[in-house]
């Protein structure tokens, strides 16, 4: 068993009613074969992993929950959830490609109308790649009111203005845009080659974690779009984009436990092997608590992710425990990356060793997909909530 190519047992065990068995060990030579030995390359150069991704899809993978009308699979989400942490344990910037495309299925599946899903859904099968435009540079996080507007014409719908930071924008050849029309926030999907719609790359464009491209600004000069290009009802754009956050968020807790346990392994194989005064280093009492400290953490993580997963399959509290699930995850991978390079001393901060793009990743999912203190907020309504029906009784 090698660091680089397995699990070690202490994870495994967990996956046992879970995830299928043969599904994870399918799953795991995928992962070993066609995105470990890229990882590095991926990181180092800030491309996105169009190859990869096309495999992937090919297999099936990033159509996973889809109906099998679509040419899904109408898989579980933990079954879900175990191909965003194990191809994140190889590469975060493979598991947030793969989000991006989560989000589109999502929204377009939940809310789009049959014409729509009709030609789309199947896509996903084939390859499609999707990016989801919702920040705006005056906006943030807060998308109750955009710049971007889409006004209906004779034609469908006319779209002005303009998308920053776009995760997965660098390769998509489809978009879900959030603009503005008349009566509200809407949802348009918008093929990247429409006329009028062209990407530029702004000063902040590249980050130092979730290295998947430079996030592009995504400009719309009079696109025009089909009407049922519109998904969903107008001016419930709102709803379908929180929706779409929440399933996401779930995996992102995935991903971040993937990262997790890559930087855990890494430290522990380490540990293991160098010697030092006379003894393993894995020998002395203080690495092993560091080593069983983060093992209690990634497993305590990991059930909260998967428990979300079930939420997600249930339909039960789906914003609260997708949000707790990336909350934890993701301050847990942090942790993990930190300290992994702490046990690997000279070693961890070498630029040959993975554990710079562990930390990197890791702390980049503590922001990207929801920051923690939005993650707080929506915990903390929940609470809210709960307190006022009490009271009221």
């Amino acid at each position: 068993m090698t660091i680089a190519s397995e699990v070690h047992a202490w994870s495994r065990r967990l996956w046992a009613d879970r995830v299928d068995p043969h599904f994870l060990d399918r799953l795991r030579d995928v992962v070993r074969t066609h995105i470990l030995p890229h990882a590095d390359h991926i990181d180092r150069e800030d491309i996105y992993p169009t190859d990869i991704i096309k495999t992937l899809a090919r297999m099936g993978y990033t159509s996973m929950t889809l109906d099998r009308q679509w040419g899904g699979q109408n898989a579980s989400y933990q079954q879900c959830a175990a191909l965003f942490e194990e191809a994140s344990y190889a590469s975060a910037a493979v598991g947030i490609s793969l989000i991006t495309i989560l989000q589109a299925q999502t929204i377009i599946a939940r809310f789009g109308e049959t014409p729509l899903k009709q030609r789309i859904l199947p896509l996903f099968a084939q390859g499609l790649l999707t990016s989801y435009a919702l920040t705006e540079t005056n906006h943030g996080s807060d998308i109750r009111s955009l710049d971007t507007k889409a006004v209906r014409n004779a034609d469908g719908w006319r779209l002005n203005g303009r998308k920053s930071f776009i995760t997965s924008s660098a390769a998509a050849e489809a978009y879900i845009v959030l603009a503005e029309t008349p009566v509200g926030v809407s949802t348009f999907y918008v093929a990247a080659n429409s006329p009028g719609l062209h990407t530029e790359e702004g000063p902040n464009a590249s980050t130092f974690g979730l290295r998947n491209g430079p996030h592009m600004d995504l400009v719309l000069d009079e696109v025009q779009i089909p009407a049922d290009q519109c998904i969903g009802t107008e001016g419930k754009g709102i709803r379908q984009a929180v929706t779409a956050l929440d399933f996401s968020r779930t995996v992102a807790g995935a991903i971040s436990i993937g990262i997790a346990r890559a930087a855990f392994d890494r430290a522990l194989a380490h540990a293991a092997s160098r010697k030092a005064f006379d003894a393993k280093v894995l020998e002395f009492q203080g690495i092993q608590w560091y080593l069983a400290d983060l093992m209690t953490e990634i497993d305590a993580a990991r059930l909260l992710v998967y428990d979300a997963c079930g939420a997600l399959d249930r339909h039960d509290s789906i914003s609260r425990y997708a949000s707790e699930a990336k909350l934890l995850a993701s301050r847990v991978a942090t942790r993990t990356a930190e300290q992994a390079i702490q046990i690997c001393g000279a070693h961890g901060v070498t630029l040959n060793a993975p554990f710079g793009r562990y930390l990197r990743d890791a702390k980049a999912y503590e922001i990207a997909g929801g920051s923690s203190e939005i993650l707080k907020n929506t915990i903390a309504k929940h609470l809210l909530k709960f307190m006022q029906s009490t009271s009221a009784q």
